[in-house]
């Protein structure tokens, strides 16, 4: 990892930590966003809080910073609407720009730009109404993981393994108000792989003894097991690591993001979706793998901040 840029918290500038939200994700948000604050606030940085409940520009309103850490995850944070508020503010913000943010935030177009340049990723059925389940299961077989296009934190997921669950779940999944889909089930380990400054951080293999990994064994459980060391040789880890930044670049992503995959039973990887703001709780990823290269909480923030600058 390449040193820090900024040596003096008080090159940052006064920094506003935008975190709440109006998504499904808020509580995480709130989560992280207090997390960010304590480890710019110990490092001596001039640092606020900003708890954006409504409107992101009325949130703003009045507020004197130089920058801002954004930690809102999901739609209205994580999608390129709050960062096309800060462009017209000129408010340089942490982590992707609107392009990146919003395409990643698609799941179905996150697929399809991986599908155009030959990334792997699990076959896929777009389910417009229940009519098209029969039709999806022709094509996909069973079982499969139904998803809304526009949530984080597996909101709204669920797994089908007939018919009757499979309307059951387009049901459920509509509910978040966007297009719907239905993934191929992947039967294999599931990897997470963080990207800072376009380099992979060590890979994480998750474990749960639920059905898939979903809110609560992201969020709640302590049943879920993280294994890093991920349990996979050298050559394998750094192929899988070298796809996440390939799966980034192909998106435009920039700072930092998260990267979820599986190694499926044959030993064919396939990529699963992009975090942009992924969480920062005392169960997240990032934190994690970062720990592992060697790099404390406090060291992390700094560097996602220092991806303020561009």
């Amino acid at each position: 990892m390449k040193p820090t840029q900024i040596k003096q918290p008080e090159q940052f500038g006064r920094v506003a930590v935008l975190m709440g939200g109006t998504a499904a994700e808020r509580e995480i948000s709130l989560i992280s966003g207090a997390a960010v604050f304590q480890a710019l606030k110990s490092q001596g940085l001039d640092v606020e809080v900003v708890d954006v409940t409504g409107s992101a520009i009325d949130a703003l309103t009045g507020v004197k910073a130089d920058r801002v850490f954004n930690i809102i995850h999901g739609r209205g944070g994580e999608d390129g609407v709050l960062q096309g508020v800060l462009e017209a503010m000129r408010l340089p913000y942490t982590g992707s720009g609107v392009l990146a943010s919003a395409l990643s935030m698609d799941k179905l177009r996150t697929k399809l730009c991986w599908q155009g340049l030959g990334l792997p990723t699990p076959k896929w059925f777009l389910l417009k109404s229940e009519n098209d389940a029969q039709a999806c299961i022709e094509k996909l077989g069973l079982p499969l993981i139904v998803k809304p296009a526009l949530e984080g934190s597996s909101i709204g997921m669920s797994k089908a393994n007939s018919l009757t669950e499979l309307i059951e779940a387009f049901r459920l999944a509509m509910q978040s108000g966007c297009d719907v889909y239905a993934e191929a089930w992947v039967s294999g380990n599931e990897y997470t792989i963080a990207v800072l400054n376009g380099e992979a951080l060590p890979v994480i293999r998750l474990e749960t003894p639920n059905v898939f990994y979903d809110f609560e064994a992201k969020y709640r459980a302590n049943t879920t097991r993280y294994h890093c060391p991920c349990g996979l040789d050298a050559e394998t880890e750094q192929r899988l690591q070298a796809l996440a930044v390939s799966a980034c670049e192909a998106l435009a992503v920039e700072g930092w993001a998260r990267v979820d995959a599986f190694i499926d039973n044959s030993g064919q990887t396939q990529l699963i979706e992009v975090n942009t703001v992924p969480g920062m709780t005392d169960h997240s990823l990032v934190p994690m793998a970062a720990k592992q290269a060697g790099i404390s909480f406090e060291e992390l923030v700094w560097r996602i901040l220092e991806t303020s600058y561009g």
